[in-house]
């Protein structure tokens, strides 16, 4: 195992009523700019019911924040940020938001050009205004974890940055508020997860057993709750597992002191810049291809993968890793993410104008041994048709 440091200082509340804590979270007398997406916090009375509890404090809204949040639109929060002398930020909503609002709290009081965040990846983020968050959509982890990706509609360019500075302070998960999900957006939060785990456990070993086990019973309960959250949307009990499952994932725990690989996910970011997928349909369309191509170098964890969690112990090593990918891409179908470009409707997808941002962002040898290549990354995007 390697050396490692973690710190995870995000408070959370998890249960059904839990926005009901939510005002002894925020300092008093707080300037509070609450950021969400479309108007589904609305139509659900989530937002009203915030604004009660946070009767009064000083409070304003910042709506439309899109998936896969647009430089453009967080610009104007910051500006409206700035404007308001906001002190405290709070994020309700998925992923998307939550990412969005770690932009703003990093980008409100940043002297230069706000996209130099991203460009230079967070390292000189020096203070951002506190955040906390209210979850909607478990996905991405980002409730408990220090990173964001942007998009820059303008130029196709997705980006993502981190920093100690941008770690939520609390999070409210309350499963109940995942009951009127689409089913789009329950699966895609599964499928998220899911690689999520895979690209911090499919590596090869360090002897990690507890990351291991970890991270393999996370897998086993998304593969077991993921398509009983599409049958029975309001059980509480499978919403509550996929929802910690979601947080998790990302939130530091399996990935220390493991290597990590990533690379499906930097391959995914271009599809959705350059063709508009879903961040998860881009990454149940790669996951297994990257898994084929990288057969060899993952072939200890891969039969790791398909003995403990897939339960595949007989035949030849090749055969049980072809079995896994496949029960992988399997799953991906059955939770109804499809896994293959021209399930979208992209029969000529932009091969050659992905490799090139891939390129231009500097990502020449991506995976935990940076041989995932540009030619590599192009023949990738050449089988995911």
């Amino acid at each position: 195992m390697h050396n490692f440091t973690l710190h995870t200082p995000t408070k959370i509340l998890f249960g059904e009523g839990q926005v009901s804590a939510l005002r002894s979270q925020i300092p008093d007398q707080a300037r509070v700019l609450i950021t969400y997406g479309g108007g589904s916090v609305v139509r659900s009375g989530l937002l009203a019911r915030i604004r009660e509890v946070l009767s009064g404090l000083t409070v304003f809204e910042f709506g439309g924040i899109e998936p896969n949040p647009h430089y453009e639109t967080l610009v104007e929060a910051v500006h409206l940020a700035r404007e308001k002398q906001v002190d405290f930020l709070l994020a309700v909503g998925g992923g998307s938001v939550l990412d969005g609002t770690k932009f703003i709290a990093a980008a409100t009081h940043y002297q230069n050009d706000p996209w130099q965040i991203l460009e230079n990846a967070g390292a000189d983020v020096h203070g951002a205004i506190p955040l906390g968050s209210v979850l909607t959509l478990p996905a991405t982890g980002s409730e408990m974890n220090m990173g964001a990706v942007i998009t820059r509609h303008s130029t196709g360019d997705k980006r993502h940055f981190h920093s100690a500075h941008v770690m939520p302070r609390f999070a409210v998960l309350d499963p109940v508020l995942t009951y009127t999900l689409p089913e789009r957006q329950v699966a895609n939060g599964v499928v998220d997860a899911f690689v999520h785990v895979v690209e911090q456990y499919l590596t090869y070993p360090v002897d990690a057993k507890v990351q291991d086990r970890f991270a393999e019973g996370l897998l086993l309960t998304l593969i077991e709750e993921g398509p009983k959250a599409l049958r029975e949307p309001e059980n509480y009990a499978v919403r509550a597992n996929l929802m910690w499952s979601a947080t998790m994932a990302l939130n530091g725990l399996i990935g220390a002191g493991v290597p990590q690989d990533w690379a499906t996910h930097m391959l995914g970011h271009e599809i959705t810049a350059r063709h508009g997928l879903d961040h998860a349909q881009t990454l149940a369309v790669i996951l297994p291809l990257m898994l084929d191509e990288k057969r060899e170098q993952k072939r200890e964890k891969l039969l790791q993968y398909a003995e403990r969690v897939w339960g595949i112990t007989h035949g030849e090593e090749g055969l049980r890793i072809d079995l896994a990918i496949a029960a992988t891409r399997a799953f991906f179908e059955r939770m109804g993410v499809k896994t293959h470009l021209r399930d979208y409707g992209i029969d000529q997808p932009d091969v050659e104008g992905m490799v090139a941002k891939l390129a231009e962002h500097g990502y020449l040898g991506l995976g935990e041994h940076g041989d995932v290549t540009l030619e590599v990354s192009r023949r990738l995007y050449q089988a995911a048709r």
